[in-house]
């Protein structure tokens, strides 16, 4: 019989993209939940290519108890993948008030309806910027110490703490993922690699934040790839119950892009890939961007050790996000 799988942010970048990978690889039947409150775009759901009986979306305020009337509507549900969440470090920075509330509401939303739905498995997408900034040469483990530097990276973390609180209290099988930067198609502007295609694209510059010894890195991975992890752990790793004596945590694993690349040389490989010059200017980092940090990094060896293979190598995503935006150019405004 087919799994149900529940995504929270369903027409958010990131939720889209495994709402694509689930209807293309897997018989799975998908309940989405969307609120458009924050970077979710109806376009994203354009739906004709995919069985419309396998779909099915509700608006809902995810800071808000889902009413019994939807709860019933939804029906049994095997997953639940948490990926709403309010993203843009530099908003929160700049109002971080509806960052927090936001995400921990939402946060406290989904997990008491797992316990209505009690699904196997509830995944909880969480982020690298938890964990706070990485010294060169050192990638964080799963349970490595929790420092974020920003009021999103901290609402996450208390995302991570909930579900964890709601797993040993309540027995909500939630299995927690930290991941890295994310692109794809339709990206909301605003994020890095999108901008850069749009300011090769146009002729602008380029604003890449640090100096000529210190540039910004991250481990980019392509949101499919994200995805494909979802599916994976999903389908392959039991989420742990509670155990007094043997297990005093739930599952963790961490998923990340496949190389590290600095920030300037990620924007010489979209601007060659376009066929385009790159300009671009050096902004200092810490006075620039106070609450950013220069390098997050994951080691992602537990789950490729449990057999995860990332489908879509970093040059290849780039080159076809490169190539759907360019004959997609609304995705740039």
């Amino acid at each position: 019989m087919s799994k149900t799988v529940l995504l929270s942010g369903i027409a958010g970048f990131v939720g889209h993209h495994g709402l694509e990978h689930i209807m293309e690889t897997t018989d799975w039947n998908v309940v989405g939940l969307t609120t458009f409150r924050h970077m979710g775009d109806p376009l994203r759901l354009e739906l004709n290519a995919y069985d419309p009986e396998r779909i099915k979306i509700f608006h809902v305020d995810l800071t808000s108890d889902i009413s019994p009337r939807v709860i019933d509507r939804i029906g049994p549900v095997d997953y639940i993948f948490n990926y709403g969440s309010m993203s843009h470090v530099d908003h929160s920075i700049e109002d971080p008030r509806p960052f927090v509330e936001n995400n921990v509401s939402l946060m406290i939303t989904m997990l008491e309806a797992a316990r209505v739905f009690k699904p196997e498995m509830f995944i909880q997408v969480g982020t690298d910027e938890e964990l706070g900034p990485a010294p060169d040469g050192v990638n964080y483990k799963e349970w490595d110490r929790v420092i974020p530097s920003n009021p999103y990276a901290a609402s996450k973390a208390a995302q991570s703490a909930l579900g964890i609180a709601w797993w040993r209290t309540y027995g909500v099988p939630v299995v927690l993922t930290q991941t890295m930067n994310m692109f794809g198609e339709r990206q909301d502007p605003v994020k890095y690699i999108p901008s850069v295609i749009a300011k090769v694209y146009r002729g602008g510059t380029v604003t890449v934040h640090g100096n000529e010894d210190r540039i910004g890195s991250r481990f980019y991975l392509h949101a499919r790839n994200h995805a494909s992890a979802m599916v994976y752990i999903a389908q392959n790793l039991p989420a742990s119950a509670y155990d007094e004596v043997a297990v005093d945590r739930p599952d963790r694993y961490n998923i990340r892009g496949e190389q590290e690349i600095d920030n300037l040389a990620l924007a010489h490989m979209i601007a060659d890939i376009m066929g385009k010059p790159l300009k671009y200017e050096l902004l200092d980092f810490h006075s620039a961007r106070p609450g950013h940090d220069r390098r997050y990094a994951l080691d992602d060896e537990k789950l490729k050790a449990l057999g995860w293979v990332p489908p879509v190598p970093l040059k290849e995503s780039l080159e076809r996000v490169v190539d759907w935006t360019l004959r997609n150019p609304e995705w740039l405004m």
